[in-house]
């Protein structure tokens, strides 16, 4: 993408609760970026010790992964999805740093196959689209059980205790450019020693990771997250709000 190809930056609207903690930095990133592209922009930023180069800079027989792992640089494009990636690296430095040591080794150890494994399954999971919500032992029970009713009608008042935070950058971009009623996030419970970037990195074992300790949660139906949502009909969509799996008997 053409660097001065950039009307999807006044797109954003930095106003939406889903932007909370990235809408200071991420303006301000968005203004320096706008005429000169993202990688001009980001140039001396160096969250968890890494930098941010061109996308041309990785070697086409390189993994990804591995190149930010070897050589402490973030290959960037000049498009939105590139653009929330670098947001959450400057906001979760050490979050990411962890996300990326832990994709890192997973190569090296067993390559880069067809299949990614369960580890990096779910390692992708949470940088593409997850979100961590911490929120009271009833409205979790009902995420879990997709008991839609009672999370968002008749224990509606229980997102009042709730704090839900993004950290997945392509739901980012997505809900920052084309906000729609089915994006749903893979959520994790953080545990309680996870209250800041480095907690929450200290927190990402990989067993557990490996489990895919997800819960889905469509967003916008998150109450304030989106004016639709204040009608109780608007959780009525099966296609949407979809019930849980019956368990198969083995």
């Amino acid at each position: 993408m053409d660097p001065t190809d950039d009307g999807w930056l006044q797109r954003i609207d930095w106003r939406r609760p889903w932007l909370a903690p990235y809408a200071e930095a991420g303006a301000a990133l968005a203004a320096r970026a706008a005429g000169q592209g993202v990688v001009t922009a980001l140039a001396g930023a160096r969250p968890a010790g890494r930098r941010f180069v061109p996308q041309a800079d990785l070697p086409p027989e390189q993994a990804y992964e591995q190149y930010i792992d070897a050589e402490a640089a973030i290959p960037t494009r000049e498009n939105p999805h590139d653009f929330f990636n670098a947001l959450v690296w400057l906001h979760l430095p050490a979050a990411k740093r962890q996300m990326n040591r832990l994709q890192a080794a997973e190569i090296r150890r067993s390559g880069i196959g067809a299949r990614r494994g369960p580890l990096r399954d779910a390692l992708t999971l949470l940088d593409e689209n997850g979100a961590l919500l911490r929120a009271p032992a009833e409205l979790w029970q009902a995420l879990r059980a997709r008991d839609w009713y009672h999370a968002f009608v008749s224990g509606r008042s229980l997102w009042r205790q709730a704090s839900l935070q993004l950290v997945g950058h392509a739901l980012l971009e997505q809900l920052a450019l084309s906000p729609r009623k089915p994006l749903t996030a893979h959520v994790l419970l953080p545990p309680a020693t996870a209250g800041d970037d480095a907690g929450l990195a200290a927190a990402l074992d990989p067993h557990w990771l490996a489990t895919k300790p997800f819960t889905p949660l469509p967003v916008l139906g998150v109450p304030g997250w989106w004016a639709a949502n204040e009608d109780p009909a608007f959780y009525d969509d099966a296609g949407v709000f979809r019930k849980a799996r019956p368990v198969v008997a083995n």
